[in-house]
């Protein structure tokens, strides 16, 4: 990827047209063809129109804006989408922070610092990358921010010299080189667990974004002054893992399970005594079958979320929920039940007459890849394969899918 120095070779006029012209081009292809394109090397050209088609759904602001330059893969696989920063914007607002002047702690390419520049009146970004800094600078220029401020500095230098106190702090550690998977707050740089009275020295308000991966009780084991736990899922991929901590704060934190998702979100918030105290009973599937989504999943809301509903758990192992009526504003996937079956093909297909299902298996003792091959179906169509464990019995549902 360019370096500071020479990111603007890839602004020329005839290399924007280009990337734009061919954004729908293999990149692979497009390197074997060219070894330069308007004096910059191919290889350099084809990263630009591949992070552009990411930007495309994920970054729809980015990609609408011209002149944008984008840093190397792992930089854009590992920011923030751009729904997953407006969703920052909200929690700010519920959480009652004051919109005077926020530090990012970790600019990274500088999305989150984007959107918090919206709702605060200044922002400091810190990043020790200056190439990366410089290309997030040059972006936040074509996007019209004149409110943030830049230091080229680590998280932990910044602290010890800037004097300055802040209303919000954030912080988005990432994980160490070597570290293929991230389980504890301390695997990640900067070690934000170490920092944290450090950074309450400067500020009352703390937004940590943790690995989706790191487990939620870890997190507040490795945290002090954990106010809400926000968990957040976009279209049932789960994105993000949020702590907002407050100076001072003692009680039993929040916890907010959130699937984004093109129409109305979908939010489950409870806090862990509350699941600790629910009690839930097995029940036989009957003729509504609910998935809870990844974030509810994610939180542990498995005993709580039958009670709050209004449906019953079919085993205590088994997150899959049921009830006799429809339950339409269940957080997750509702499927209508039209028969039981056996896993037997001869009793499967005629309810499948194209030989086409989805095939979901929950707590079953074949994943969805070889039940569908048992069956004799492929993925396709609108109804549903749905196999579970109950209590005492295996079941398979042939259902259509209401939400």
């Amino acid at each position: 990827m360019a370096n500071s120095n020479d990111y603007t070779s890839l602004l020329a006029v005839a290399v924007q047209e280009f990337i734009r012209a061919h954004e729908h081009d293999d990149e692979r292809q497009l390197v074997l063809r060219h070894k330069a394109i308007a004096g910059v090397p191919a290889a350099r050209v084809a990263e630009q129109i591949a992070a552009r088609r990411k930007a495309k759904d994920k970054l729809p602001g980015y990609y609408q804006t011209e002149g944008i330059v984008y840093p190397p893969g792992i930089n854009l696989e590992q920011s923030s989408s751009e729904q997953t920063a407006r969703y920052k914007q909200y929690i700010l607002q519920r959480e009652g922070v004051p919109l005077g002047t926020v530090a990012d702690l970790t600019e990274g390419f500088g999305i989150d610092t984007f959107f918090l520049s919206q709702a605060f009146q200044h922002v400091h970004a810190i990043e020790p990358n200056e190439s990366l800094q410089t290309i997030a600078r040059h972006n936040h220029d074509r996007l019209g921010a004149r409110n943030i401020h830049y230091y080229n500095t680590t998280a932990e230098v910044f602290l010890g010299d800037d004097p300055a106190v802040f209303d919000l702090v954030y912080i988005d550690p990432s994980r160490r080189a070597g570290t293929q998977k991230v389980f504890r707050l301390s695997d990640c740089i900067p070690d934000v667990a170490t920092l944290q009275d450090q950074i309450f020295a400067k500020t009352n308000d703390l937004l940590i974004k943790a690995s989706p991966l790191l487990d939620v009780q870890q997190g507040l084991k490795e945290l002090s002054c954990v106010k809400t736990v926000y968990i957040v899922a976009v279209n049932n991929e789960c994105k993000e893992l949020l702590f907002f901590c407050r100076r001072g704060y003692t009680g039993a934190p929040l916890i907010v399970a959130v699937n984004l998702k093109h129409d109305v979100p979908e939010t489950f918030s409870f806090t862990l005594s509350e699941e600790q105290q629910a009690q839930v009973t097995d029940t036989p599937p009957a003729s509504y079958l609910y998935e809870p989504n990844v974030a509810v999943l994610k939180a542990g809301a498995f005993k709580l979320l039958a009670s709050r509903y209004g449906v019953s758990k079919i085993q205590i192992n088994t997150h899959v929920y049921t009830s006799d009526t429809l339950v339409e504003d269940f957080p997750g996937r509702v499927f209508k039940v039209e028969a039981f079956v056996r896993s037997d093909a001869k009793e499967v297909l005629p309810f499948f007459p194209e030989g086409k299902g989805n095939v979901i298996t929950r707590n079953y003792p074949l994943a969805a890849e070889a039940l569908k091959k048992k069956v004799g179906l492929q993925d396709g169509g609108d109804k549903y394969l749905v196999a579970f464990s109950g209590a005492g019995r295996k079941f398979l549902a042939v259902a259509t899918r209401m939400k």
